[in-house]
């Protein structure tokens, strides 16, 4: 197996690869658009830009690494399965990513609404190493694995957590970020914002869904502010989806305000539909913190917590439902020695 040094290498000449207008990347990105009308060219770029800067940095991957305990190379790998979401572009890199920084072999579920675009690089990764077609493998079910990864929502966890429940594994549920406002935010806050509602039609965990406002609190700036993705509204799933929630307020009778686009709503949910951003008043933050169930937030945005414009942007050490990766991929080398 390659050595960790020679691994971090790989993974800096793929991120050359996909910032690169290589024609057989351009023809996969373009088939991953064509697959899922969900994942429209702008916010696959977006994805893979944010990949090549925060995850696959030499320096990052370097610094990244040395907080733990990772062999140079392993004896004995661990077989990780990683069962992975397709909410937004190459959703499940990051555990990818991690297992192959530590080591360990994996294979890979990849989720039916995201087929290419991994699986793409790592025919790329493996072009410059044959030895990685012993350590990475794709299959449609996942068997007679020493630990798992799975991704999926609060009905598929359950299923993973009864198959799994002898191995060592990490599920993850449906989880979503909301952001709470004081309301003196400025032009270029409200904007950060938007793009943490927006981006990829709001399917990610990290996108905020709701947002916790002042009493009074002036609407107006931050549905103007929105109008910078009124061009979403011309995907034709997206426009479905507004239509019908538009419906179900207007049936309802309930108050709602929208920009053409997004629909605000008040409800008591963090979860919103798509197209549909909910908010609360608050007179304190604390009562704020007291009615969230941690289970369900991946993200707290604005008021000192998160800033605005980032929840999309994490870093290697920012895992998702705070659970430490590669501690967990760490501590199977420990069990397997």
């Amino acid at each position: 197996m390659l050595n960790l040094q020679q691994r971090i290498h790989i993974i800096t000449l793929i991120q050359e690869y996909i910032t690169s207008d290589d024609p057989a990347w351009l023809n996969v990105k373009a088939q991953a658009a064509e697959n899922n009308p969900w994942f429209i060219p702008e916010f696959i770029d977006t994805a893979v830009s944010h990949i090549a800067s925060r995850f696959l940095e030499a320096s990052a991957l370097n610094t990244w690494v040395r907080a733990y305990d990772i062999p140079d190379q392993h004896s004995r790998p661990a077989q990780v399965g990683i069962t992975m979401a397709g909410n937004i572009p190459l959703a499940g890199f990051h555990d990818f990513l991690s297992c192959f920084i530590s080591g360990h072999k994996q294979t890979i579920k990849p989720s039916s609404k995201d087929q290419v675009l991994l699986k793409h690089i790592v025919e790329k990764m493996t072009s410059r190493s044959d030895e990685i077609t012993q350590h990475i493998t794709f299959a449609d079910h996942l068997r007679g694995c020493d630990a798992y990864i799975a991704t999926g929502s609060n009905n598929t966890a359950r299923y993973f957590e009864y198959y799994f429940r002898k191995y060592p594994h990490i599920i993850r549920k449906n989880r979503t970020s909301i952001a709470i406002l004081k309301g003196n935010e400025n032009a270029k806050d409200l904007e950060k914002l938007a793009d943490d509602v927006h981006l990829y039609f709001g399917l990610g965990c990290r996108n905020i869904t709701k947002i916790f406002i002042p009493e009074g609190y002036d609407f107006l700036p931050l549905l103007e502010t929105f109008k910078k993705y009124n061009r979403l509204i011309e995907n034709h799933k997206y426009k479905h989806n507004y239509d019908y929630n538009l419906t179900i307020q207007i049936m309802n009778r309930k108050f709602y305000m929208t920009n053409g686009s997004v629909i605000l709503s008040e409800n008591p949910s963090v979860f919103s539909p798509i197209s549909v951003l909910h908010y609360e008043f608050y007179t304190r933050q604390e009562e704020i913190y007291q009615g969230l169930n941690p289970e369900e937030i991946q993200c707290i945005a604005g008021s000192g917590k998160t800033a605005l414009g980032t929840v999309q942007s994490p870093g290697l050490t920012d895992y998702a439902d705070g659970i430490d990766t590669m501690l967990f991929l760490e501590q199977l080398t420990k069990k397997q020695s």
